[in-house]
């Protein structure tokens, strides 16, 4: 949906609110939400046939369905409830395409201090992975961790990896800790400082190993498989998008890298693939993109200069 406003208008504000609230409901998956100042986006207003505001139009494949003008709250709202109340596609599950023990050796190795638990540092789901958590931040090392209930494969393998039935889990440098009761043993005794020193002897972050792949090229794709070979059809829809509009960028295959394909998702705050990255600055991913190329957006603005729309889905900036 674009909706097109200006900042001078009342009616722009009252909508602003109600827009606001009606994005706490909105399914990202079928709605997205693109912004576009009216004034500051004549061609595209021209295109549109805006000849006031507010207005907001529901676009698909490039053409226009259906839109509101004015302040139509109710109208709005139930348009949106609609459109977010439908049953949402079915995603073919994607096939292993790693044997469980080298993802699981990918994973131990990217990064000088790996956690796998129960949850992330934001949100650990058991007690025992919330004091792990604690343990670690009395100490001054980066560390990663991995959700190991995101993946029942990797969290089922592990335990056989490490021969250790439960967790957290504690790798330094690619060596087996121990679990909780182990690291408050250590950390009781002064040991675990020492243990955690070695993540120092060489070897890159892993946050600063996704800040130097988001920063490759101005416009960076992190996709499932290649532009020549795309392993998706989410991937394969986004590159012939941007082959589409000329836009050059550089991409890297999460697939290739399962501590990237999981990192990147805490890092960006965004759980799926593909993701497209700006000077440095995620995007979105390919309903962001393909809405923006439907109406002109990337061919019209200069790279890294997004002013006059906002592209968030389900939510307004």
């Amino acid at each position: 949906m674009a909706y097109f406003w200006a900042s001078w208008v009342p009616q722009c504000q009252q909508m602003d609110e109600v827009l606001t609230e009606l994005a706490k409901i909105a399914d990202s998956s079928k709605i997205v939400i693109l912004k576009v100042h009216a004034e500051n986006a004549p061609d595209i207003s021209k295109k549109y046939n805006i000849q006031s505001v507010p207005v907001f139009i529901f676009i698909k494949n490039g053409k226009e369905l259906e839109r509101l003008e004015g302040a139509d709250a109710p109208g709005l709202t139930k348009k949106i409830r609609c459109i977010s109340s439908q049953a949402k596609m079915d995603v073919p599950r994607e096939q292993p395409v790693q044997d469980i023990d080298a993802k699981i050796k990918r994973l131990i190795d990217g990064a000088p201090i790996m956690l796998f638990m129960k949850g992330n540092s934001v949100n650990p789901r058991c007690g025992f992975s919330k004091k792990a958590l604690e343990i670690l931040s009395r100490h001054s090392y980066k560390f990663a961790t991995y959700d190991v209930l995101s993946d029942n494969d990797i969290r089922e393998g592990l335990k056989a990896y490490s021969q250790w039935p439960t967790y957290p889990q504690l790798y330094v440098k690619g060596n087996f800790v121990g679990g909780v009761d182990i690291m408050a043993e250590l950390d009781e005794a002064g040991e675990l400082e020492n243990e955690l020193a070695k993540s120092k002897a060489g070897g890159q972050s892993l946050e600063d190993k996704l800040k130097g792949l988001i920063n490759q090229s101005p416009v960076m794709v992190f996709m499932k498989g290649s532009p020549n070979q795309p392993r998706c059809g989410f991937s394969k829809t986004l590159v012939a998008l941007l082959q589409e509009v000329g836009v050059p960028y550089g991409h890297f295959d999460i697939l290739q890298d399962e501590v990237v394909r999981q990192g990147l998702k805490t890092y960006s705050d965004w759980p799926t693939y593909p993701q497209v990255y700006v000077n440095g600055s995620l995007i979105g991913g390919l309903d962001i993109i393909k809405l923006a190329a439907l109406i002109g957006l990337i061919a019209m603005l200069p790279i890294g200069h997004v002013t006059s729309v906002s592209l968030v889905p389900g939510k307004l900036l």
